[in-house]
């Protein structure tokens, strides 16, 4: 039996840590999704089932039969992203966007050229249109969903579509969303992802995910995950070659990458060993001091970790403007969003001058109302610019508008509370009534003939008087025992 233990000279000061939020499902498809052969990753057009047959933790992905699987740089695109959404902090937001210096930093170039932004759109578009599907159990019960990890993207270019992006924004899957939101996600240090390839930062990731789920507080020495080889080069390597002999898996293969955590203090050891009764190999992992200072750091102080809130400038200088371009190209050319494969930089740019002036949520609103003016006029609405000059008028038509619903917001308010004063006067009546009847009759005596004192043509006959009487000996009974009657503010709790 081949066996390889390899351990850790690694510093006992711990890696400085710059907090990931990685969603647990969302880190489970990620090692199936992404291939990390950039050679072979466009060949992989076959569907991906993880766990066949496992009812609670099921989890297929179907890459585009195009473009193939998501390569390295769509994983180097993808942990950025999912760094930058996580500085947003709360409330989380959907949309992810970049600049285009930060694109240059993205991509690892000094020069924004043609070839760099493609590949960067060829990323995007591997990772937006593979469709993954999960089912997992949640307490008694089993939640499916269908998504796209990118449902959304939208790009920004100069003019022409050979242009390099300026800009692009793209928007996380509702489920993911969801889950966030539920505090359902791993924290992760990207400082020291920062420091490996995209085969150590996959292994990375999984591990934490293991480690802190099987780690107490106590027992260090004893904490290890083992998982075999195969199943980590399907599962977490997305479908990375196995190959049959420890020294390929050690030389040129996995062992760069785990020297790499042992060097980070991430591991203390791993081990390659045959596996027992079958072929193949196992790989056991034990944790070192910059997974337990981690921990520590993430978990410990406070339990759980948390997102501090961040209002990010993101959605207005580049998101807002973005979506509100692509609405315009929607509205104008009868197309889906799907379909319009970018905006120019001079479409932004309009859009940012009028979001100024209106909030984002008024966007499509405004956008028909000008297209609806334009039509009367048979004007041809060629760019967003065009409807410019219809946004005094929509200004003061929906200023008119709001006016008009809170006039009707008042009289709805008005119409409430006198119907509830007449279903209180109800109330209070039937209440009297009720009291009246069962006092003595001596005290009945009384109060009717005050009553017929009081009320108006008591000395009359007739339906009016036995009424005004009615209401006069009501009033008498409920003031002469108010605590078996509620008040208005009691009488409309209770309701």
């Amino acid at each position: 039996m081949t066996t390889r233990a390899t351990r850790t000279s690694a510093s006992s000061e711990p890696v400085p840590a710059d907090k990931l939020y990685m969603e647990n499902t969302l880190l489970r498809v990620a090692g199936a999704l992404f291939c990390h052969d950039r050679r072979m990753a466009s060949a992989h057009t076959e569907t991906i089932e993880l766990n066949r047959g496992v009812a609670d933790k099921a989890i297929t992905i179907r890459p585009d039969p195009k473009l193939g699987q998501p390569g390295p740089l769509a994983h180097k695109i993808f942990v950025a992203l999912i760094k930058k959404h996580s500085g947003y902090g709360r409330p989380t937001q959907s949309d992810v966007s970049f600049s285009r210096r930060e694109l240059v930093r993205l991509i690892g170039r000094t020069a924004w050229s043609g070839s760099a932004s493609e590949q960067l759109v060829r990323a995007l578009e591997e990772i937006h249109y593979a469709f993954v599907k999960t089912r997992f159990k949640s307490a008694e019960r089993f939640v499916e969903h269908s998504f796209a990890v990118f449902p959304e993207v939208y790009i920004e270019r100069r003019e022409q579509a050979n242009d390099p992006i300026e800009a692009c924004t793209v928007t996380l899957a509702r489920p993911i969303m969801a889950s966030l939101q539920d505090g359902h996600f791993t924290c992760l240090n990207h400082t020291l992802m920062l420091e490996l390839g995209t085969i150590g930062q996959a292994l990375y990731m999984r591990l934490f995910f293991h480690f802190a789920n099987l780690y107490d507080g106590h027992h260090k020495t004893r904490l290890a995950f083992a998982k075999r080889y195969d199943d980590i080069c399907a599962e977490w390597l997305g479908g990375l070659a196995v190959h049959r002999y420890h020294s390929t898996i050690e030389r040129d293969q996995l062992g760069p990458h785990l020297r790499q955590l042992l060097s980070a203090g991430f591991l203390s050891s791993y081990q390659i060993t045959e596996a027992k009764g079958q072929p193949g190999f196992v790989v056991t992992f034990r944790p070192g001091v910059a997974f337990f200072a981690d921990y520590d750091r993430f978990y410990r102080r406070g339990n759980r970790p948390s997102v501090e809130f961040a209002e990010p400038t993101d959605r207005r200088e580049i998101a807002h403007p973005l979506k509100f371009a692509y609405l315009f190209a929607e509205r104008r050319n009868r197309r889906p969003q799907g379909s319009i494969p970018y905006v120019s930089s001079k479409e932004v740019e309009t859009a940012k001058s009028i979001l100024a002036r209106i909030e984002f949520e008024q966007a499509l609103d405004f956008i028909d109302y000008g297209l609806a003016r334009a039509k009367r006029t048979h004007f041809e609405v060629q760019s967003l610019g065009g409807l410019r000059q219809y946004l005094d008028d929509y200004l003061a038509e929906s200023k008119a508008r709001a006016a008009e619903r809170a006039a009707q917001a008042r009289r709805v308010t008005e119409d409430r509370a006198t119907a509830q004063r007449v279903e209180y006067s109800n109330y209070r009546r039937t209440q009297a009534d009720r009291i009246f009847a069962g006092l003595p009759a001596k005290e009945q005596s009384v109060i009717e003939a005050a009553a017929r004192a009081k009320a108006p043509h008591s000395r009359g006959k007739g339906s009016l008087t036995e009424l005004m009487i009615g209401i006069e000996r009501a009033r008498i009974t409920a003031e002469k025992h108010p605590r078996k009657i509620l008040s208005f503010e009691a009488w409309q709790a209770a309701q």
